[in-house]
């Protein structure tokens, strides 16, 4: 069996905590102690919350609609076609006319390049989080 030091997806906190991986799957988690924001606790969904990284429901590839169907695609294609939407909207609508979400169980610097993105890539302030109430 062997251990990958991670943080926990969960919250904003920064839980770190080892993922136990046998035969290529996570079997259990153990709290980092030493050097943890999280002093060697966790939440129930930190210590039993990782079910869902090998579920057979999980979609592990992106989708987009063709035809009016969902089929999967490349990275690159599903990313071309975010910026080509995101283009024509600003184009049609002004940047004002975009607006995105951001989540407490993204680290900061997600939230961050979030908030940079909105306001330096499309050119608005409308952004809005989760944990703001």
């Amino acid at each position: 069996m062997g251990s990958v030091l991670t943080t926990c997806p969960y919250c904003g906190c920064g839980c770190n905590f080892y993922l136990n991986v046998e035969d290529g799957q996570i079997v259990s988690v153990t709290p980092l102690v030493e050097k943890s924001v999280n002093l060697g606790k966790l939440c129930l969904k930190g210590r039993f919350g990782f079910d869902f990284v090998h579920h057979r429901d999980r979609l592990t590839t992106p989708l987009i609609k063709k035809n009016g169907k969902l089929e999967e695609a490349s990275w690159p294609e599903a990313l071309d076609l975010v910026v080509s939407k995101l283009k024509s909207i600003k184009e049609k609508s002004g940047p004002d006319s975009i607006a995105a979400f951001s989540s407490a169980r993204c680290t900061n610097e997600e939230n961050y390049l979030m908030q940079k993105f909105m306001r330096a890539g499309i050119g608005t302030n409308n952004i809005d989080h989760c944990a703001r109430l």
